[in-house]
């Protein structure tokens, strides 16, 4: 029974070496976020990091991830959101949402070695599809959160547990563990601390 590095804890998992990495995570360890979008790693839906590269779990077997680090969108932000988080909040990147736990990890391991990515840049290395269509959005999110970002749109770590509303998100949004949990509302992103009166960060 393989032993697996998932979000920096030890897993064994009873599953056939060859088994689909994404298929090891959504049915034998209940990570739900990593989402199926075409088993032929042509989408990106399935994005996880291994050992901080981006990969598309639908087409890496069980076997050759073991030893490695897997990350999944579970442990983006896990206790705070990061920078990249909260600049696809301010820009309202997703739609239906369903492709934007994939497209979130694509991001953050071009960040992690891009930081201040060009527009060729993330033409190369953010290939996954968004069947909404939301591409310049998500551009300008990654280069908001950029190194290269203006100070002035520099925002503070938003701890996730602090998050009272985000309005304008489906339960698919996979921001965080928190944000998946949120409820459909219609309106503007909205973020409030417990210190916050009303409205918040936006």
């Amino acid at each position: 029974m393989p032993t697996l590095n998932i979000n920096g804890t030890e897993r064994l998992v009873d599953a056939a070496p060859d088994t689909p990495l994404l298929w090891v995570l959504r049915d034998h360890l209940n990570l739900t976020g990593t989402k199926f979008g075409c088993g032929i790693a042509a989408c990106g839906a399935c994005a996880v990091h291994v050992d901080g590269a981006a990969v598309r779990s639908c087409v890496v077997p069980l076997a050759s991830v073991a030893g490695k680090k897997v990350r999944t969108i579970e442990d983006l932000g896990r206790e705070h959101l990061t920078k990249l988080q909260q600049a696809w909040i301010r820009h309202q990147v997703p739609q239906c949402g369903y492709c934007q736990s994939g497209m979130l990890m694509a991001a953050s391991a071009l960040l992690a070695k891009i930081p201040s990515p060009t527009d060729a840049d993330i033409d190369r290395e953010i290939t996954n599809i968004c069947r909404c269509g939301t591409y310049q959005r998500i551009r300008a999110a990654i280069k908001d959160a950029s190194t290269a970002a203006p100070a002035a749109a520099a925002q503070e770590v938003v701890p996730s547990a602090a998050i009272k509303t985000v309005v304008g998100a489906t339960p698919a949004l996979a921001l965080s563990p928190i944000l998946t949990t949120l409820p459909r509302t219609s309106g503007k992103v909205a973020l409030t601390t417990p210190n916050s009166d009303a409205g918040g960060k936006k």
